[in-house]
């Protein structure tokens, strides 16, 4: 077994067992993220200067979107915590979804998970790289005003490019059961490395595991041991 391959195994672990942790506490349909907002939002992409071999940041054009904004852990809001925004791309007849964890934009801290009081103080970065035809990128989210992301994309250690905002809308969206799943749910061109899909999908599995476990029995929809 190679080191990444055991190194990847080890993490989803940990992680798998984190959300189990924190679902066997809370008892949700989403044991991470439990409490968001969902609203309807409009990309705008204007393309990117310096070329990545993704069609959907290399070019321009709109997207109307479903955005999740959401805490981590669920802690009381007078407590520091990790802001989430989750946004759902409609690809062709199905969609690609996007997560965004409060980080920092150093080529360090662009990979730390960061805590802080208010989800617009922090960047926001998908913190574990895409596999892309020019090699790993990463993809950011910066408030810049009130209801406003500037969208960026960046090479593990290299400066960040703004290629596209996304505009979130005053209007609730109708499903706010959705659930975003970035392992399963890819852009075209953003492919999951197999390290990172190994080490992130336990605790997705976990998750969703936990909403089949928390849904209530019916006809319709038997509960599934």
């Amino acid at each position: 077994m190679s080191l990444q391959r055991a190194v990847s195994r080890v993490g989803g672990a940990v992680l798998a067992t984190a959300t189990q942790g924190v679902a066997s506490l809370r008892p949700a349909r989403k044991p991470l993220h439990p409490d968001g907002e969902v609203v309807n939002g409009r990309i705008f992409r204007r393309g990117s200067a310096e070329p990545t071999g993704v069609a959907w940041i290399d070019e321009e054009g709109e997207d109307d979107v479903v955005v999740r904004r959401s805490r981590a852990i669920g802690l009381p809001h007078r407590l520091p915590d990790i802001h989430g925004l989750a946004v759902r791309v409609p690809i062709g007849g199905g969609h690609g979804d996007l997560l965004f964890a409060t980080t920092g934009f150093g080529r360090v801290t662009r990979f730390v998970l960061t805590a802080s009081r208010h989800p617009r103080s922090r960047p926001l970065t998908t913190l574990l790289p895409y596999d892309t035809e020019a090699g790993p990128l990463l993809l950011a989210a910066e408030g810049s005003e009130p209801g406003s992301y500037d969208l960026s994309w960046a090479r593990p250690s290299g400066e960040w490019h703004v290629f596209g905002v996304l505009l979130l809308s005053t209007t609730r969206s109708g499903d706010t059961e959705i659930s975003f799943d970035p392992v399963q749910h890819q852009i075209p061109g953003l492919r999951q490395y197999p390290a990172v899909r190994r080490l992130r999908e336990p605790a997705y599995l976990r998750a969703r595991r936990s909403r089949s476990d928390t849904r209530p029995t019916t006809k319709e929809n038997p509960h599934v041991h």
